[in-house]
């Protein structure tokens, strides 16, 4: 599957390691294409670079950038119609003290409508940079991947790309459910940072033998 990644960031770099391990052919893509350069170079293992117009055409983009630099960069991909748009975004204050926005709406849902034509599905936005490095994993065992979006077949389409990557996935349905998804990244980022857990945790679920 041919993947671009929009952001040259910790997370960005992540998410193509474990996407080029699995198999499939990754491109990243930056405002800065330097940036994009250099990020790709780190990765290794095939991945290449473009500018975000030529990414856009991939059949999985995911949104890899702060939730604020997000309007930019769909303007930039030309709004990125009929694509499956992965947003990993977190919507957090700049002093990351909470989320900027909620309860009404979520950042998934604000991406959709200012790309319409898109299918945008929420997912990795619960994990942290170094869960990515470490192979995805915690303590030995696969992190969870929260999958919501209003598309079914891009939902599994992007629940497909993360297990073949080696994560778990649960599907929470709507998007509307990322409203829930994104103050879970919240907590988790206050345990890692706030309260001095450390960045090699993340939030999972277990189902009853």
């Amino acid at each position: 599957m041919n993947i671009s990644i929009i952001g040259a960031g910790n997370m960005a770099t992540g998410l193509a390691a474990r996407f080029a391990d699995a198999g499939h052919s990754i491109t990243i893509a930056s405002r800065d294409g330097a940036k994009a350069d250099a990020a790709a170079k780190e990765v290794a293992h095939g991945v290449s670079s473009a500018s975000i117009a030529t990414a856009a055409q991939a059949d999985i983009v995911v949104l890899a950038v702060p939730y604020d630099a997000t309007a930019d960069v769909i303007e930039a991909g030309g709004g990125f119609a009929g694509k499956i748009l992965v947003d990993i975004t977190n919507p957090m204050t700049a002093d990351f003290s909470g989320l900027s926005i909620g309860h009404t709406t979520s950042a998934a849902e604000e991406i959709q409508k200012r790309a319409p034509q898109a299918k945008v599905v929420k997912a990795f936005n619960t994990l942290f940079a170094q869960v990515l490095k470490n192979g995805g994993k915690v303590t030995g065992h696969p992190t969870t991947v929260f999958v919501a979006g209003e598309d079914e077949a891009a939902r599994t389409a992007v629940v497909d790309l993360a297990r073949s990557a080696g994560f778990e996935t649960l599907e929470t349905g709507g998007l509307a459910t990322a409203r829930y998804l994104e103050p879970v990244a919240a907590l988790n980022i206050t345990l890692g940072y706030g309260l001095g857990h450390g960045t090699d945790i993340a939030p999972t679920w277990q189902r009853a033998a």
